[in-house]
């Protein structure tokens, strides 16, 4: 009992403080929200909801369950999730976080997955999308595209090694849902699976379709109201002197390890966002590139307390545990780094010596999308007005079929 009252003091104290801070800096916490709702509404929404809006889709008509039959004798040795995990995976990778923890959450609830295959997938296939790697950090934060491949290689095979590690997660219990099948023609099979799950589904196509909007939407707001948080807590943190303060000890354990102690700040604001984290650390100008993107790979894999939240919300909804992911992280942000310092030479420095011309080429390409990123704003804003626009329709309307029924 009296542990609970001690958690009820610390969160009152922490609240009062907080909203004090608040009080006491509002031009601070009106930047950190502006800065977060511009990152939400120009790039995450727009980049995210078609990927939500497809995979609700490809799992409603089967087709995850498809795939899924023919990938089954890959995951299963290896990662102990069924097949439908590779394309929890696959999304992940391509559309960014947090997708892997609501494809998981979704595959779990519609019984695709049991509760352990379930967070021990969510454990490894929420990461950073390659457009954010590329563009965003290696062109528009290092002004250096062959440092998105160091980055890139070494945040997706760190990702699969944990996948690797996390399959031992949980291994005194049972290992899957059900045993897998052998079958003489796998793709008849895969094929019934399918047509099966398509006929389960009693929804008309127009209902699925605007479920899958709404459904994806809410995510995103939810989503969007963690970065705003999150941005405005960076923000305060910095302004009231406590990551400099705390920087101090975290630049004392650098120093010992020969690491450059001005890395300790972004250090610090990566582990609570990794936007501003990576964007602070490719400015630092008297620190070596090799360890600036160590350390990148390090916010990467950790993922940021933003994006952990994000992840906590969207299983806890389904009752899955948050621990195995705060493993994998935690075990992704230290293999990440020790990958980027191995793939350093033969990917980085030999290529500025044998590939100049390639190099110049491939640098003028990124520079044209790094001065199309204004344009991508402005875009993904306009996507989100509509498609924002569309779910307020989509909730008017059933808002009044549910009126007519009652």
């Amino acid at each position: 009992m009296k542990r609970n009252h001690f958690i009820t003091l610390l969160i009152f104290l922490l609240l009062i403080f907080l909203t004090s801070t608040i009080i006491l800096h509002p031009e601070v916490a009106f930047k950190g929200s502006i800065r977060g709702l511009n990152m939400w509404w120009g790039i995450v929404f727009p980049s995210l909801l078609p990927f939500f809006i497809l995979s609700e889709l490809l799992i409603c008509f089967g087709i995850v369950q498809f795939i899924g039959v023919f990938l089954e004798p890959v995951m299963r040795p290896l990662f102990r999730v069924p097949g439908v995990g590779a394309f929890v995976w696959a999304m992940g990778m391509a559309s960014g976080f947090p997708s892997g923890a609501k494809l998981s959450a979704k595959l779990y609830k519609d019984g695709e997955l049991t509760k352990l295959e379930a967070e021990r997938l969510n454990s490894f296939t929420n990461s950073s999308n390659p457009l954010f790697i590329f563009v965003a950090i290696s062109v528009g934060f290092f002004h250096n595209p062959k440092v998105g491949l160091v980055l890139a290689l070494s945040h997706y095979l760190s990702n699969a090694i944990v996948g690797l590690i996390m399959r031992f997660y949980g291994r005194n219990q049972p290992n899957y849902s059900r045993k897998e099948r052998i079958h003489s023609n796998r793709f008849k099979y895969a094929f019934k699976v399918m047509h099966e799950k398509r006929l389960s589904e009693r929804r008309p196509i127009g209902k699925i379709l605007g479920d899958a909007i709404a459904s994806s939407v809410q995510t995103l707001l939810m989503i969007g109201g963690f970065i705003i948080v999150f941005s405005v807590l960076n923000m305060l943190l910095i302004e009231i002197g406590f990551i400099s303060n705390v920087g101090k000890i975290i630049a004392y354990c650098f120093s010992n390890l020969n690491v450059n102690h001005n890395l300790s700040t972004p250090f610090l604001s990566g582990l609570f966002e990794i936007t501003l984290g990576s964007k602070l650390v490719s400015e630092l100008g008297n620190s070596t590139l090799l360890q600036q993107v160590a350390l990148t790979s390090f916010i990467l894999g950790f993922g940021g307390f933003s994006i952990q939240a994000q992840v906590a919300s969207i299983i806890s909804e389904v009752k899955l545990s948050i621990k195995p992911y705060l493993i994998g992280r935690l075990l992704q942000s230290g293999i990440a780094p020790i990958l980027a310092i191995i793939f350093w030479k033969p990917l980085y420095l030999n290529q500025l010596t044998s590939n100049a011309t390639n190099t110049l080429s491939v640098i003028k390409i990124f520079t044209e999308k790094q001065l199309s990123l204004e344009s991508l704003f402005s875009t993904g804003s306009f996507i989100t007005l509509i498609s924002l626009y569309i779910y307020v329709i989509i909730l008017i309307y059933k808002l009044y079929i549910k009126k007519l029924s009652s």
